[in-house]
């Protein structure tokens, strides 16, 4: 004949009782191994068989068995116990997970983006502690590879060969390049910059290996424009670069348009470029092996960015 068990108003501590006291068979004993009084076993376990207008055991001054209904039952409440223990396991990894360090690879010139974006998982995940590590990229991918970095952001498709080998990249904004140039040279004076005009103007651009994809991405795009950049004196640093193009004879850079909004600008300022605009997509490089929920907020911040970036 098939059961079928009331569960309404039963509580656990009540099944976990029951369970004791199959196992072991005596009040006493199931009282001991449950850290409790036996009055309060023997009280939870007459509205436990109330509830199910069943009688689990059989009671007589030498011995407990079970009753049919009770070995029945039996299974069954071990199955109830069974799933509480493994819903507070799960919950304990996921409490872990939203408590945890997530390290993060960065790269110069993320800028907004990245403020943004890590806005958006302090409020998602506030539990989270984050580690920003900046490296270049070859590094970046190692260390996402090799699990000392839970993900990277990285510009465009991994250069090299087998550099992005092994992970997921995620496609999570694109971001238009800017032209720096000196405030007092007449291309200053337009809303927008067509490349072409630049081709006379001396490139300060640091070497390819330093940064391929945008040196790629900026001299394919002159290629398009129909001409050679000019090479001028080598991109340093920030600061120097654009003092020099501020104060020395008339040269032009570029930067990615998130990162001028932590740069100096006065006698060098940013235009954006006419259509065609260059621009370059970044990637989140994360490990196939990682588990989802570790990193679904992060990636939930990622896709707000790339929404609010459309």
């Amino acid at each position: 004949m098939r059961v079928e068990w009331e569960l309404v108003g039963m509580e656990l501590r009540q099944v976990r009782y029951f369970v004791a006291v199959a196992e072991e068979l005596h009040f006493g004993r199931a009282a001991e191994r449950l850290h409790i009084v036996q009055p309060t076993v023997s009280q939870q376990i007459r509205r436990l068989e109330r509830e199910l207008s069943l009688d689990l055991f059989d009671r007589t001054t030498r011995q407990v068995t079970l009753t049919p209904a009770g070995a029945a039952f039996l299974p069954h409440a071990r199955a109830v116990l069974a799933a509480h223990h493994a819903a507070l396991d799960a919950m304990a990894d996921l409490r872990a997970d939203e408590e945890s360090v997530l390290r993060i690879g960065t790269s110069v010139g993320l800028g907004a983006h990245l403020e943004r974006v890590l806005a958006a998982l302090a409020e998602q995940a506030p539990g989270v502690t984050v580690e920003l590590v900046s490296s270049p990229a070859a590094a970046r991918l190692k260390a996402v590879r090799d699990g000392e970095l839970d993900a990277a952001f990285v510009r465009g498709r991994a250069h090299g060969p087998g550099l992005g080998l092994g992970l997921d990249l995620v496609p999570v904004w694109r971001d238009p390049l800017v032209v720096a140039l000196p405030a007092a040279h007449p291309l200053a004076a337009l809303p927008e910059v067509p490349l072409a005009e630049l081709a006379g103007m001396p490139l300060r651009l640091v070497p390819r290996e330093a940064n391929p994809h945008l040196v790629d991405l900026l001299v394919g795009a002159c290629a398009d424009a129909g001409f050679e950049p000019v090479q001028g004196p080598e991109f340093t640093t920030d600061q120097d670069t654009l003092a020099a193009i501020a104060t020395g004879e008339p040269s032009w850079t570029v930067f990615y348009a998130a990162h001028t909004h932590y740069l100096p600008s006065g006698r060098a300022v940013f235009r954006p470029f006419a259509p065609p605009v260059p621009s370059a997509e970044t990637f989140l490089a994360v490990h196939p092996a990682t588990p989802a929920r570790r990193l679904a907020p992060l990636l939930g911040a990622c896709r707000n960015e790339a929404a609010c970036d459309r």
